[in-house]
């Protein structure tokens, strides 16, 4: 029996993408101005498809079964934005489109908080025993 349910670890799961999207975001901010800086964006599909990965044990009965197997790359879910330029110096960074991601994102991120909190709250409200 599971005391808690998969919804922290859910949540947990979307802060993490939240965060390195907000990493790869100021990267592409910081390098605007960079003669031949490629663009980066975060993957939610490749993202997805680690934690999906991670959180499935399976037992191989014959050896003809696949593999289960978790790669430990630091830099999954991220894909380089190729063959796009914006600018003469082949840079491919638009800071209007950057500043509209990263306002996305945080209005994602304040909203996996306030959920977070939320349970937090329900769990410290059973713990008092509804006082």
């Amino acid at each position: 029996m599971k005391l808690f349910s998969n919804t922290i670890s859910t949540l947990e799961n979307g802060l993490n993408y939240s965060s390195l999207k907000q990493k790869v975001i100021s990267q592409n901010i910081a390098n605007e101005a960079t003669p031949g800086y490629k663009a980066k964006d975060v993957s939610f599909k490749e993202t997805l498809q680690t934690t999906v990965n991670q959180s499935l044990a399976a037992n191989r009965t014959n050896n003809r079964h696949f593999d289960f197997k978790v790669s430990e790359s630091s830099n999954q879910g991220i894909v380089t934005r190729k063959n796009v330029s914006f600018n003469e110096n082949g840079n491919s960074v638009d800071i209007d489109n950057e500043m509209a991601d990263l306002a996305t994102n945080q209005i994602y991120y304040n909203a996996l908080i306030d959920r977070m909190s939320g349970k937090f709250s329900s769990l410290q409200n059973v713990i008092r025993g509804g006082k």
